[in-house]
């Protein structure tokens, strides 16, 4: 029995470590959303995508970016995320109804432009992520906003209006105020 499990143990330690692949993945007919479980092809504006450690090749699509930013925040997230995508809007060919199927950036690099009047895939406000910095600018002399980079969207960006009213503005706080009986 001992031979056996310093076999296993010699075995394993010999294997060459398996990285997990994290390239993005394109939007095909049967991509679905994580939380709406909805086609995302069938929705506007810019989607996201996120790799979680331990599901290569699988990750999360999100129908919004706000959504994402939103899944990012929550607490009881709870993978490793090695990567994390957004449509680039100012890709060529890029539009609010076609925002692409391969033209992902990585989301930690984007510039978002935050409170533009176009609305998401679920019709609530939504963020419009840009690789390059002047066609953030273009958008924002079109349709309003301004530019942030990801960790400093505020939550209330992401909630739909109105929620955020009653209570306070941090996801974690809300969560705790659930929480205590």
């Amino acid at each position: 029995m001992k031979r056996a499990l310093l076999f296993v143990l010699a075995l394993a330690a010999c294997q060459d470590e398996i990285t997990q692949n994290v390239e993005p993945v394109a939007l095909r007919a049967e991509t679905i959303g994580f939380y709406c479980q909805m086609n995302l092809l069938e929705h506007d504006g810019p989607k996201g995508q996120v790799h979680l450690e331990g599901l290569p090749g699988a990750p999360l699509f999100f129908s919004q970016v706000s959504d994402l930013v939103t899944y990012l925040r929550l607490p009881e997230q709870s993978h490793n995320i090695l990567a994390i995508y957004v449509s680039d809007m100012g890709a060529p060919g890029a539009t609010w109804e076609m925002p692409g199927e391969t033209n992902w950036i990585d989301a930690r690099t984007a510039h978002y432009v935050v409170g533009g009047d176009l609305a998401g895939g679920m019709g609530a406000p939504e963020l419009a992520p840009f690789a390059d910095f002047d066609k953030a600018q273009e958008f924002v002399a079109s349709h309003g906003g301004r530019i942030l980079p990801l960790d400093e969207i505020p939550t209330s960006a992401v909630l739909v209006p109105g929620e955020e009213e009653d209570g306070p503005d941090d996801y974690s706080d809300r969560l705790r105020a659930l929480t205590r009986g």
